[in-house]
């Protein structure tokens, strides 16, 4: 052996001492992000504790308006994508962010239907591409075999923005009623949406495009990360639009990823009312109770996410956290008066939903590369995202039916049930979608 080659264990060090320093200049600011944008996102959970009485909503009208914010992500979500793929993430993120910020405080304005049909509309096209975008963005940086645990640091955002935002929420609903003449809805809305304002702009300065932008990488760590994302590269098909929309394995993908989001945004726009509905009154009570099953779902996520990494299987950790996700949200609908047995179902829900997302999205990447990535990414995103239009619609029109949520929840389990089936059912990845089981560290 040549004495000036690095030994196997010496190279092993230095790469991961380069993912871990790239994982801390980017993961914190990604998840502070996605936290910001997924409170904005769901917000109004706890906004229609007030105002549905003070607008004089009923449950179908909330739940449309919840929904419709999907139908503008839905629209906009793929071309968001490809245009990210094009001027560079720093530019486009950052201007997903200002503009989301913006149309989510302006919801402090909302007093007719129409105008919260609007405004859900309008946020959905303001934050189309965010999520995907950093989805594909981390493919700029992991290989395949580390981005099982990157997708779920950056995904912990949604449980994170459980566990901070219930709280939160709660106190905002209850200290600012009233206060300069706006209700406390009005307020939740303002006060939220500052925070995605100010990261919207630090976006631009601590967001790279790229690897070769990357200041704070010297040349020997760049290339070294080039060099993995190139062969990991080749296992991906760097396709069309048109050979991405005519693939069956991405619209199988889709379909499994709409069933996910039933269960996810069934639990973040009615968890408030459920925790109420279990006979918590108290705005700054149920925003605390609300970030129990946050909190659950947070270590279950890194948990699952892992063992995935580790024994490099996909299809069984995810179709048992659908099935988990089932059980929990079925089992909740039997005990609606009991708030000890509702919140441990629920956590048990909620964390199976959530353990979901991260080891999904390990699957798109294995199918395609390149601008392919940036469409089939979007497209299965927003296909799926869907779903954030038509649970929230399922459970509202249910609820004004049958007066409980009860129903509603059957069907998000149901769906849930769906998905693991079909992701049971789908081809194990091919050899060259496989990367190594050698568990790393970033």
């Amino acid at each position: 052996m040549n004495p000036h080659t690095p030994s196997p264990a010496v190279t092993t060090a230095f790469e991961n001492a380069t993912y871990a320093k790239v994982t801390w200049r980017l993961l914190p600011f990604l998840f502070i992000c996605y936290v910001a944008a997924y409170l904005d996102r769901v917000n109004v959970g706890f906004a229609k504790l007030q105002m549905l009485s003070d607008l004089k909503f009923s449950e179908s009208v909330y739940g449309l308006g919840a929904g419709i914010f999907f139908i503008g992500y839905f629209l906009f979500e793929v071309p968001s994508n490809i245009l990210l793929h094009r001027v560079g993430a720093r530019v486009w993120i950052s201007r997903i962010m200002i503009t989301w910020a913006l149309v989510s405080a302006a919801s402090l304005f909302v007093t007719t239907p129409a105008m919260f049909y609007t405004l859900r509309f309008l946020l959905g096209v303001a934050e189309a591409g965010f999520f995907p975008g950093i989805v594909l963005y981390l493919t700029y940086w992991y290989p395949s075999s580390r981005r099982g645990r990157m997708n779920a640091l950056f995904m912990i955002g949604i449980p994170v923005a459980g566990v901070v935002g219930g709280p939160l929420s709660g106190w905002i609903m209850q200290a600012f009623n009233g206060v300069h003449g706006l209700s406390n809805w009005q307020w939740l809305f303002l006060l939220e949406a500052l925070p995605s304002l100010v990261l919207g702009v630090l976006t631009l300065f601590m967001l790279p495009n790229g690897i070769r932008a990357a200041s704070w990488l010297d040349d020997k760590e760049k290339q070294l990360l080039e060099d993995n994302i190139a062969r990991d590269g080749s296992a991906g098909a760097d396709h069309s639009l048109r050979h991405v929309v005519a693939n069956g394995r991405v619209w199988r993908l889709a379909a499994i990823y709409f069933c996910c989001m039933m269960g996810l945004y069934g639990v973040s726009f009615y968890l408030p009312t459920l925790i109420k509905t279990a006979g918590v009154k108290d705005a700054f009570d149920v925003g605390l109770l609300t970030a129990v099953p946050y909190a659950v779902a947070i270590v279950s996520m890194m948990l699952v996410a892992r063992s995935s990494d580790r024994r490099n299987e996909r299809r069984w950790h995810l179709a048992l956290a659908a099935v988990a996700a089932a059980a929990g949200f079925y089992a909740s609908t039997l005990h609606t008066g009991n708030l000890t047995l509702a919140l441990v179902t629920l956590s048990i829900g909620t964390a199976g939903v959530l353990s979901m997302m991260p080891v999904f999205w390990t699957h798109p990447s294995s199918v395609l590369s390149g601008t392919a990535a940036a469409a089939g990414i979007a497209m299965i995103n927003s296909i799926g995202n869907l779903a954030g239009f038509v649970s929230p619609s399922i459970i509202g029109w249910m609820k004004d039916v049958t007066h409980s949520t009860n129903a509603g929840l059957v069907v998000v389990a149901g769906a849930l049930v769906v998905g693991a089936a079909l992701t049971l059912t789908q081809r194990a990845a091919s050899p060259a979608e496989q990367t190594s089981s050698e568990p790393h560290r970033a």
